[in-house]
Order: structure tokens, then sequence, then C-alpha cells
């Protein structure tokens, strides 16, 4: 004998406990001849009565008396899982695995970590801070957070916008004191800067604009990085010129110890994204870290 379809005992149950097939298809919200058709195929499946049906009431047979027994427990587990999964998205608890670029430290990671665990401590946080991509689905991820203009096109991942970051030139007073402030990008060619390097190695041109006006040129360094963290403290040493996204400088220059340079011109504006698995409902651990984070940001923008 095939298995018994615990969907269908689940409708056995719901019919008993209304009394009528009537009524459980209206609690159901379905047509009652697909609830009858249900509890007929199902006894046929079982090869015998589980109801005897009249035109004015429902009475169990006796096999059926026993088979509401499993029926019953049935239902009750499946309101469990329910109030579970309900309980599960009010109340965020579980594993959180956070996949995260190492920059994100000077964004104020820790009272970010502090702020979440304290409203949430029934969540375990498993953070990776570390350069490399990380494989969401194989690696069992919730989410990875990525900056990148764009993104590639993946049917398994979603990606969700967190904030664009403006991105301009910064120098240290030290630094602009002793090789004067830049009139124009064309002076760049005289200046020490500190070049972003890609993932393959290659120096990443910066691109400015400002009013309809374009330059472009590679930035001539002694120091290069594929570490925006890095170049910034680089920066406040005085070491040279470094293109960084406001969210990395926004104390540092209201400190001052860093200077916007050229501050009528500006590279392309990167995207901050969240990113999960191509799932339609995610856990409310994942939802409750993402939304924080978005407060952080707005914050700090």
């Amino acid at each position: 004998m095939s298995p018994i379809g615990a969907d269908d005992l689940i409708l056995f149950a719901g019919v008993i406990e209304a009394g009528s097939f009537a009524k459980a298809a209206d609690r159901l919200g379905m047509p009652k001849s697909t609830l009858s058709r249900r509890i007929s195929a199902l006894e046929t499946h079982l090869g015998q009565r589980l109801v005897m049906r009249t035109t004015r009431k429902l009475s169990l047979t006796e096999f059926g008396e026993r088979v509401l027994e499993h029926a019953r427990r049935l239902q009750d587990e499946s309101s469990a899982v329910l109030a579970l999964a309900a309980h599960e998205q009010d109340q965020p608890r579980g594993l959180l695995r956070v996949a995260l670029p190492p920059d994100f430290m000077d964004l104020d990671l820790t009272t970010l970590i502090l702020q979440y665990t304290s409203r949430y401590p029934e969540v375990r946080l498993e953070l990776d801070l570390s350069p490399r991509r990380v494989d969401l689905v194989a690696e069992r991820f919730d989410v990875a957070i990525r900056a990148a203009e764009k993104l590639p096109d993946d049917s398994t991942l979603v990606a969700r916008k967190l904030m664009d970051m403006s991105i301009q030139l910064y120098a240290s007073p030290a630094y602009l004191s002793r090789y004067g402030m830049p009139a124009h990008p064309d002076a760049l060619q005289d200046h020490i800067c500190l070049p972003l390097i890609s993932s393959n190695g290659d120096t990443q041109p910066w691109v400015l604009h400002r009013d309809g006006e374009r330059w472009q040129g590679i930035p001539r360094g002694v120091v290069c990085s594929n570490s925006p963290g890095l170049q910034r403290e680089l920066v406040i040493n005085g070491m040279g010129i470094a293109a960084l996204a406001d969210p990395f400088v926004r104390s540092a220059v209201s400190e001052g110890i860093m200077h916007c340079v050229l501050p009528q011109w500006q590279l392309p504006k990167i995207t901050l994204w969240s990113v999960t698995p191509g799932r339609k409902l995610l856990p409310s651990r994942t939802l409750a870290f993402v939304s924080l984070l978005r407060e952080r940001l707005a914050g700090s923008s």
C-alpha cells in the first residue's frame, strides 16, 4: 500500500470537528465537492469506510473512530508547526550566518553587533569578515553584504539595495600642506595617489564627473591595495590621495583629520547590497539584522 497523505487525514479530522462536509468546507475555504472527493479517495485508499453519510448527519464507523485518533494527532502537530513558524517570525532566534567585507569594521560594526544581540538575545551570530565572495547556498550563509555598482545575475540569490554611497577624493591636512590642493583632475598626475586594485590585480582608474564634464585617469602611487580601510588609514597618515566612500570617512572629516580633494568632482556611486538565498520568506533574524544595518548606515551617511 502506498503512503497515506497526511493532508487528507487532517481534512478528515476537520470534517468530524465541524460536524458536516458543508461546515468543514466553509472553514477550510474549499468546495464541498472537493472535500467530499478527497475523503472518498482516502477511504478507497484505506479500503474501509471512515464515515457513514446521511442527509442529516455524519456517523463515524468503528474503523473511522480509530483513524480519527491518529488524524487528530496530525492536526495538532500541524497546528504546532504553524504556531512555531509564527513565533519564529515574531521572535528572532537560532543561528544567523553573515558574510561582511572586512572594512565594515570601520563602520562601527561592534556597536551594530551589541545592539543586535541586545535586542535579539536568542539569536547566535556567526560573522565571516573576509574579502572572498562566499557561496551563500553551498556554505549555508543567511546574508552577505556586498559593495558593487551592480551584481551579476543569479537566479539562486536575491539582492536588496541598502544604500548608494558617494565616492570622492580625500587627503590629510599634512599632505595638502606639503603638496598643495589640486585645482583640476589633470593636476593629480603630479600627486601621490593611493589607487585601489581589483580582485584580478588591475589598478582601477578614477573616473571623475562635474556638471557634464568627465575626466578619467589611472592614479599613480607607491602603495596599492584592495582594502578601502587600509587606504583610509594611509590617507590619515599623510601618504597621499585616495578615493573613498562617504560612510568610511565621515568621522575623520568631521574631526578635521581628512579633507575632501576636488569637492566639485565625484566618482561613480557604489551600491551596498544585502544578498540572501532566493527564498520568498526570510527568517525574522535575517530581516532584523538587515533592518538594523540599514539604520546604522543611514546614521553614518
